[in-house]
């Protein structure tokens, strides 16, 4: 048996981009039938919103785009992480720098930003929290599903099920 590869989606405060980050990597291994191979979560650098349902606008864009059995509720990174995920996708370089900051000297996570694996080069996925529509949402949406395919392909020998 394969372990599973685990990757944990981080924003400001886990109620926009981490959880349409984490709504969409669930949804894409799941129509790759790879829920045997990879595991996603997301969580917060701040406890502002501990325990909150997502934004909104994030649900109601998730919903848009067909991804209907999503459920979460805000937390903050913990130290655990760090050993316990093999990714840790940041959504802008303040998260990174917060990231780095955080992690212990123990770390086996690596730390990255989602947008790298962007095939349209749009490396930073811009937080659409203050926006007063759901364009930023939409935007946050098809930059994670270009990333995530584009990630999946590139570890796609780590997808391989076990015959």
């Amino acid at each position: 048996m394969v372990q599973k590869k685990r990757v944990l989606m981080v924003c400001l405060g886990n109620i926009c981009r981490s959880p349409i980050a984490e709504a969409v990597f669930s949804n894409e291994i799941d129509a790759l039938g790879l829920n045997e191979s990879w595991e996603v979560e997301s969580a917060a650098i701040i406890g502002y919103h501990t325990g909150k349902c997502p934004d909104p606008r994030a649900m109601a864009t998730l919903r848009e785009k067909g991804i209907t059995n999503y459920y979460h509720r805000a937390r903050t990174v913990n130290i655990d992480d760090f050993t316990t995920f093999n990714w840790i996708f940041g959504m802008d370089n303040s998260n990174i720098e917060e990231l780095n900051y955080m992690k212990p000297a123990n770390c086996t996570a690596k730390i990255e930003l989602l947008g790298k694996y962007d095939p349209k080069g749009e490396i930073i996925i811009k937080d659409p929290y203050y926006m007063n529509n759901n364009n930023g949402f939409y935007k946050v949406y098809e930059q994670s599903t270009r990333c995530i395919k584009a990630f999946l392909q590139q570890h796609k020998d780590e997808t391989l099920k076990p015959e």
